[in-house]
């Protein structure tokens, strides 16, 4: 007797009717329902049509891969189904749901097929909720505030040199900054005056942007480095409350289908706009939203301002679907096409696409988006021994060259799939083991199942672990955090599927084949050996700090950044005995188009206090040594506001610089040839701060062979690290010189001496 999901040859045809009409009488089947039929042909293309016993065809799906030659008929009746149309040796053929006489009608006509396979698979239907569209429906549209942010101000050239020379005097010695501040000056009474005033000039006339916005773009995209370890961050989830609901197959559905949710919200103009508020009792109320509603978009941002709210940009927002990092000789391009309707997910090295949208711009049932991830998870297709995702972290001018000969061996249509899919979901087969394991495998993986062009993949370990890894170009992390915030909290609090519900039938699930030459095999097969050699050069270490954290500070009135930053000053002083080049990302995203600044932690403040208390604690009282701790909180709190308000001085250097480069300046001012400008920019501590419900760590690589790559967090009650490093420095050693560092910082702060 056939089983269900029993899959049998098209020669034993001739006894399936009576035994599936047994079947489907003895599991209570579809008597009298509709009957959908689904035929896979050769390349695994999926043609389904509804039907009733007796009547005509009602329509044809035809997934967007599919070609539409192969689907004939439109007028057929049940016996002459389209099975009988397509061209090309017939591979699946599934049946779902029957009515006895077009049950055999329709195998009948299959029987004429040989070679092919016939299974019979049972209808399902989700046992949760029905489906919403949406996240939310925000009463404020998502873009209200757009038209009316402020403009990213160019600071005052006599700012910016002021600051400029500050943040060099605790790294030079006496006679270098001398040398510094004379080369400072005279770019202040020269050329840097004509240089400031042609890119004020500029920035009039582009008033729908920032002045940064497109030196920035040009920076990132004409970098010919691999996106791997040099651009591409990762940031992980928590795991979900439940934990039945960490199963990979389940927490992958749920995140999709919140996903494409918030991809639809976005798109309605349906999410709530982001908004940062200092007094959220007036600002993030009902009342206030339904009245800033009604105020123009010319003038909303001000009205929000007058409540102690700022809204933020969201420019960047559309780049997170349907985008990806497109490889070209000198400099990339960003793609993007919003009529993509389907998700791309690797598995092994092999990829996938399948709708998530449907045609009419609806989710597709999660129950179907189950099964389909269900069948790429049971597939037993083995990995490639030419996978194709290693390509995309080779140097940029190498994957150019070679996308093109893809091109030219005739994948177009299935690279533009990769390109056009709403994002990239990536199933791996490892379990984590710790959060080291975790660091490596979000941020590089096997570079096998990856596709790191991609705007964003979503990373599903075999535990459920998850992570997002995005390319770094088209965006900052605002838009990724709010982006892994929602779908954080949506899978959670209102998951689609869960481990009782059924799976629908897998229907429309295509595998991508690439038509591979030697040289393209060549190709491959060097990339992934540069891989294998990049990343085994990689360390990452964590540290978490549970004397104190974020509100034991507070109560001392001490910025926990701050202390944060101040603890890297003095471990790093601790374990190198100096001070080092130290970078910390900061936000701009309160004005239009603006993308991030500088905050320049290491500082004179930061450097007596941290040579106080490595070098020199017995000849400081604890009173000492707490003012000193004021002194860097009260420095620290003006450098980050002066960044976030645009008035930092290492984006207005840089944008004069290429703005000297674009006017073809021979050579460059002296400033910029100064070692001292280079030394500032060679960042050995590149540190960049997180903190999030959704989000358990984050990290990145260093950005230069002797640095530190520095992910942290101030949490209520404990700090925590993430730290990487390449073989010239020890990363161990330093996460033990931060820690002990932080001890001594509390130590003092409860008023004893350190030892």
């Amino acid at each position: 007797m056939v089983t269900w999901k029993q899959v049998v040859s098209l020669s034993e045809l001739g006894r399936l009717p009576n035994a599936l009409n047994v079947n489907v009488n003895e599991q209570g089947g579809y008597l009298g329902r509709s009957l959908r039929v689904e035929v896979w042909g050769a390349a695994r293309e999926c043609v389904s049509a509804p039907y009733r016993t007796g009547a005509t065809r009602k329509r044809v799906y035809r997934p967007r891969w599919a070609p539409r030659e192969e689907v004939k008929g439109r007028k057929s009746r049940c016996s002459s189904h389209p099975v009988n149309k397509v061209t090309g040796s017939f591979r699946h053929v599934v049946v779902v749901g029957h009515r006895e006489a077009t049950m055999a009608a329709f195998l009948g006509s299959a029987a004429a097929k040989p070679g092919g396979l016939v299974s019979v698979v049972r209808r399902y239907r989700s046992s949760g909720r029905k489906c919403s569209e949406f996240l939310h429906k925000s009463v404020v549209p998502s873009m209200h505030y757009q038209k009316s942010l402020p403009r990213l101000p160019v600071p005052k050239l006599e700012d910016t040199i002021r600051r400029y020379l500050a943040a060099q005097r605790p790294l030079l010695n006496d006679d270098q900054y001398s040398h510094t501040e004379k080369v400072a000056r005279s770019f202040l009474d020269g050329v840097g005056k004509n240089l400031h005033a042609e890119l004020v000039a500029q920035d009039k006339k582009n008033k729908h942007t920032s002045y940064i916005s497109a030196p920035w773009f040009d920076m990132y995209l004409s970098a010919r480095e691999s996106v791997v370890l040099n651009f591409n961050p990762f940031m992980s989830f928590n795991p979900d409350p439940k934990p039945e609901y960490n199963d990979q197959l389940l927490r992958a559905t749920n995140m999709v289908c919140s996903a494409v949710r918030f991809m639809k919200t976005l798109r309605a103009g349906l999410l709530e706009p982001e908004v940062f508020h200092l007094n959220p009792e007036k600002s993030d109320t009902d009342r206030f939203k339904r009245l800033i509603r009604w105020v123009p978009p010319s003038l909303s941002w001000y009205g929000a301002y007058m409540v102690n709210a700022y809204p933020l940009d969201m420019s960047q927002y559309f780049r997170l679907f349907n985008s990806t990092r497109v490889p070209r000789a000198a400099r990339d391009e960003l793609f993007t096409d919003q009529k993509g309707r389907h998700l791309l997910v690797m598995r092994r090295g092999n990829m996938y696409v399948f709708d998530v949208v449907d045609r009419d711009g609806n989710l597709v049932q999660p129950a179907e988006i189950l099964a389909h991830l269900r069948y790429v998870l049971s597939d037993a297709a083995p990995a490639p021994p030419f996978p194709l995702g290693v390509l995309t972290s080779e140097n940029r001018d190498v994957w150019a060259g070679l996308r093109e000969k893809l091109l030219s061996a005739g994948n177009g249509e299935a690279l533009a799939l990769v390109d056009g899919a709403l994002f990239c979901l990536c199933l791996d087969e490892d379990v984590m083991r710790d959060h080291i394991h975790v660091s490596h495998n979000m941020l590089h993986g096997d570079g096998c199942n990856r596709w790191y062009d991609k705007s964003f993949s979503i990373i599903m370990a075999k535990d459920g672990q998850a992570a997002i890894n995005f390319e770094h170009s088209w965006g900052d992390g605002v838009a990724v955090l709010r982006f892994q915030n929602e779908v954080f909290k949506d899978s959670v609090e209102k998951p689609m599927v869960g481990p009782d519900c059924r799976p629908a039938a897998a229907s429309a699930v295509r595998r991508l084949a690439f038509n591979l030459d030697g040289e393209l095999e060549d190709g491959i097969a060097r990339a992934k050996e540069k891989f294998a050699a990049a990343v085994s050069r990689l360390t990452i270490d964590a540290m978490e700090f549970k004397m104190g954290g974020k509100e034991r500070l507070k109560k001392k009135k001490l910025s926990p950044d701050a202390v944060a930053q101040l603890a890297f000053q003095m471990g790093f002083l601790r374990q190198y005995g100096h001070t080092a080049a130290t970078y910390e990302s900061c936000s701009t995203a309160a004005f239009r188009h603006g993308r991030t600044e500088t905050i320049r932690p290491a500082s004179v403040h930061t450097q007596r206090c941290a040579h106080a208390f490595v070098r020199q604690p017995g000849r400081h009282g604890v009173e000492q040594l707490q003012g000193l701790l004021a002194e860097c909180s009260k420095y620290h709190g003006q450098l980050t506001r002066e960044a976030a308000m645009g008035q930092g001085f290492d984006r207005h250097l840089f944008a004069m610089r290429y703005l000297a480069n674009a006017t073809g300046a021979t050579p460059l001012p002296e400033l910029y040839r100064d070692p001292a400008y280079a030394a500032i920019n060679h960042n050995v501590l590149s540190t960049s701060t997180l903190t999030s419900p959704a989000v358990s760590l984050g990290g990145f690589a260093p950005v230069v062979p002797d640095g530190f790559g520095v992910g942290y967090g101030v949490h209520d009650e404990w700090i925590g690290c993430n730290v990487s490093s390449y073989p010239a420095r020890n990363v161990h050693e330093f996460l033990q010189c931060v820690h002990k560092s932080l001890e001594d910082i509390f130590t003092v702060l409860e008023g004893k001496p350190i030892s």
